[in-house]
């Protein structure tokens, strides 16, 4: 079962690169300008979003959600980015730089999810997607804390794990809403 998870989460992985891809194309890396805690915002907003309409039972922007999750996705893998990149490095990153990091931090969130898929035996597969959108917005919660208290936390994980967990529960949302074979 392992390897079915593997493979979907790679085919969610590649649609969101391929977004991600295009949005850099037609805007550059702007986001640059951003610190970390403006991602979590957008962040927020998009789970927000997802929550409002599960909880409504209707839209009146007709946008699938998937697109929101695949918005977090990014958003996160941004934020990660910029947690690791220095200011001095500039705003403007040349794709194929870009593409590297995006792929490594990819790499390092699924063999995150493998391990800790491994420990839990894939209970997310049980879970209600609407679960795990509360879990992200109280993963976004936290975030926000630590941001608060500028990245210091006594006994909890910091902000690249949180980040990592929202990608990780975004992903199974979309595998759970049949977005990939």
């Amino acid at each position: 079962m392992e390897e079915k998870t593997i493979g979907e989460y790679r085919q969610v992985i590649k649609a969101c690169k391929d977004i991600f891809e295009k949005k850099t194309k037609d805007y550059g890396t702007a986001w640059r300008i951003l610190r970390a805690s403006s991602l979590t915002d957008q962040i927020f907003i998009k789970a927000k979003r997802i929550r409002s309409i599960q909880e409504k039972g209707e839209q009146k922007v007709q946008e699938d959600i998937s697109g929101e999750f695949i918005a977090i996705i990014n958003y996160c893998i941004m934020a990660i980015i910029q947690l690791e990149m220095d200011e001095s490095e500039g705003l403007d990153i040349p794709y194929d730089q870009l593409e590297a990091l995006y792929d490594r931090i990819a790499e390092d969130t699924l063999n995150l999810l493998t391990n800790k898929n491994h420990d839990y035996g894939e209970a997310w597969r049980d879970m209600r997607v609407s679960s795990m959108v509360d879990i992200i917005l109280m993963k976004i919660l936290r975030t926000k804390q630590i941001e608060d208290n500028q990245g210091k936390t006594l006994i909890s994980e910091g902000i690249d794990a949180n980040y990592q967990d929202m990608i990780n529960y975004s992903v199974f949302c979309l595998i759970l809403m049949k977005f990939v074979d």
